[in-house]
């Protein structure tokens, strides 16, 4: 018999086993982990074991850790809910069991363990509630066998058994809701959010569901419609901590900071060893410009969850913050963990990378870097022929004849300031002078346009094509619809606003289509220094082409023919910004960039670093100090392994400048 089928027969007879004789499940799991000490299923089994045999702390030693490892785990939250209901440990039971509930909503024996812990403390509401939810699980348990393929990645057999279970009951609810998950975990978030909204027309009080959409809208940077559903929930679950959790989110996306950090500090000290919300609260303080309670915030999170990567990189990102040995040991510990996740692992290489580079200790810096690297690039595999392809294909469509024959087409707005770039080039720098100008309203990185440029890309048969088939009036709904999309992140009556999305820069074309009087103003680094300072930033979604010092290299290449196309096709309409010159000739370039933007000059805007409002970038603690140029050519000190990138860019990555020792 193969080893896999071995140790599921184990895995089986110990699950078998539990309901009559817990110490006999328990027993075996010990020798299971015996021999595969970091098995998922195995440490479940046990922390179930120990819950059955009315053993709550061994329980938590068990599950707790398991849960730093795998936070997706369903069951293992389940698990861990009871063994804190047994401890008396009533909101932090409520709260493990409501993230078993959000994880897989047909888990009917968590809906029901809630239930009866809200009877038992009196909270008969919630307890209708929760009883309401285990009816809904109950009510097809075929299904279950669907939910389980969806835990267990097979998601081809998934789909096969939800598309034959509609045919024979078409719009059942709980399997539109199974399949929005699916689509959920490929991307296809708009089909998630449609297929949530069927679902909830039909059962209002799908409460699992409502969540789901929520983060669904959340996803598309629909941020006001989600916080719709988000507060919709909560009026009927109103002690709902992952509905909470979100809400702040939400609210911290919309730029209402203040509103978020009031949802979290309680919802943080309510719940101990909610490490995630500390995490959360940490990074909406290091925006809002409190650097300090940031830093404690995190600090309580790694604390808390030292696997938890997140946090570490939130502290590293914090760029003037220092590890300690004490940080490093700490980290290191977490990496030589066969059973940490690759989710937190990446986190953690980025962040000892960042403090192996405050040291000096450049080759242990860069072996971190390479690392998190290539555990992203295991995550999120990029195709860098792809990518040139497409570009040279924009360079087909959009010629000069092309921009002439649909002049005049799209909004007469002039509200926008498109601020594009590769990441980690200065667009903040030049998003925070323009926000200095009364006259100009700071904003973030508004994924509107990549949200409409996405709707388009599937209409076929390739983005560039779909752009090229849009007539007049529509580009013209499209510009309005990115207007009104964008008043949801507008704090002030300022005639114009930022919108600094770095890959905007592909969508040059959409806007000079939709939004003509638009500004779009190009910042660009020195391909080395940008290149290096790309591949060692985490970024915790998209940009895939910055996992891989040739990928970058090939992706900056094709960035600037795309640019010079666009200077051709289009005279004088992106202005260019070299972040170099900036820093060597800042009033100069202060000048230049404002008469672009139709502004008279202001004096504030070259004291940028007394800007109060928050910034949402990786460069938020930067652009609050005055100019320096210590990060101009730091990437000299990594020279002799970027090779890869220096050779896609083609040039040869030699040191320019002499350092002290």
């Amino acid at each position: 018999m193969p080893q896999d089928d071995i140790i599921e027969d184990a895995l089986a007879q110990v699950a078998r086993l539990l309901p009559s004789d817990p110490a006999q499940a328990r027993a075996q799991a010990l020798g299971i982990l015996a021999a595969y000490p970091a098995h998922p299923f195995a440490r479940l089994l046990l922390g179930a074991a120990h819950n059955r045999s009315g053993d709550e702390r061994s329980a938590l030693s068990v599950l707790e850790p398991l849960l730093e490892t795998h936070p997706g785990f369903a069951e293992a939250h389940y698990e861990l809910g009871v063994a804190l209901g047994m401890a008396e440990r009533y909101d932090e039971a409520v709260d493990a069991l409501q993230t078993a509930t959000g994880l897989k909503p047909e888990l009917a024996q968590a809906w029901r363990t809630l239930a009866e812990l809200h009877a038992r403390h009196g909270n008969v509401r919630a307890a209708a509630l929760a009883t309401s939810q285990t009816q809904y699980c109950l009510r097809d348990p075929p299904l279950l066998r669907t939910s389980e393929a969806i835990s267990d990645g097979k998601f081809p057999e998934a789909e096969a058994l939800l598309r034959e279970h509609l045919r024979r009951k078409p719009g059942d609810p709980l399997a539109l809701h199974l399949m929005a998950r699916l689509a959920s975990e490929a991307n296809a978030h708009e089909d998630a959010a449609r297929l949530l909204q069927q679902c909830l027309r039909q059962m209002p009080g799908f409460l699992a569901a409502r969540f789901d959409l929520a983060s669904a809208l959340q996803q598309l940077k629909m941020s006001r419609e989600a916080l719709i559903e988000a507060d919709t929930l909560l009026r009927e679950d109103p002690d709902n901590a992952a509905a909470r959790l979100l809400k702040a989110e939400l609210l911290h996306d919309l730029g209402d900071h203040d509103a978020a950090i009031a949802l979290l500090e309680p919802l943080a000290r309510q719940r101990e060893g909610r490490s995630r919300v500390w995490r959360t609260l940490g990074n909406v303080l290091k925006y809002a410009g409190r650097h300090d309670e940031a830093v404690q915030a995190l600090r309580t999170a790694v604390a808390q969850s030292p696997g938890l990567g997140e946090a570490w990189w939130e502290l590293a990102n914090l760029k003037t913050h220092r590890f300690d040995d004490a940080d490093i040991a700490a980290m290191d510990t977490q990496l030589q963990r066969a059973t940490l996740d690759d989710k937190q692992r990446a986190p953690i290489e980025f962040s000892l990378g960042k403090a192996f580079e405050d040291r000096g200790d450049y080759a242990k810096s860069f072996h971190h870097y390479a690392q998190g690297n290539a555990v992203r690039r295991r995550q999120r595999p990029h195709d860098a022929a792809a990518d040139t392809a497409n570009m040279q294909h924009a360079k087909q469509v959009y010629t000069p004849e092309f921009f002439r024959a649909r002049s005049g087409w799209g909004s007469t707005a002039r509200d926008p300031i498109f601020i594009v770039s590769l990441p980690r080039s200065g667009s903040t720098l030049v998003e925070q002078i323009l926000a200095c100008h009364s006259q100009v309203e700071g904003t973030t990185e508004l994924a509107t346009m990549g949200a409409i440029a996405h709707r388009l890309a599937n209409r076929g048969p390739s983005y560039h094509d779909a752009v090229a088939a849009l007539g007049a009036d529509e580009c013209r709904r499209i510009g309005e619809h990115y207007l009104e999309r964008a008043r949801d992140y507008r704090r002030t009556d300022a005639p114009l606003f930022t919108d600094k999305m770095p890959s905007n820069l592909a969508h040059v074309a959409l806007i000079q289509l939709t939004l003509p009087n638009a500004k779009i103003i190009d910042v660009r680094r020195d391909p080395m220094a940008c290149g290096f300072s790309v591949f060692k930033q985490w970024f915790a979604n998209g940009a895939a082409f910055s996992y891989d010092l040739a990928d970058i290299g090939h992706y900056y290449r094709d960035y600037v023919e795309l640019m010079t196309h666009f200077d051709a096709a289009l005279p004088g309409r992106v202005h260019h910004v070299s972040y170099e010159t900036l820093i060597d000739d800042f009033e100069s370039e202060v000048h230049r960039l404002l008469d672009y933007c139709g502004l008279p000059f202001e004096p504030q805007c070259l004291d940028f670093h007394k800007n109060t409002r928050a910034v949402r970038t990786a460069s938020a603690e930067q652009v609050r100090k005055p100019l320096y140029r210590d990060a101009l050519n730091q990437w000299e000190h990594y020279a002799e392994w970027l090779g890869p990138l220096g050779a896609a860019l083609e040039i040869t990555p030699t040191i320019a400048h002499s350092h002290p020792p």
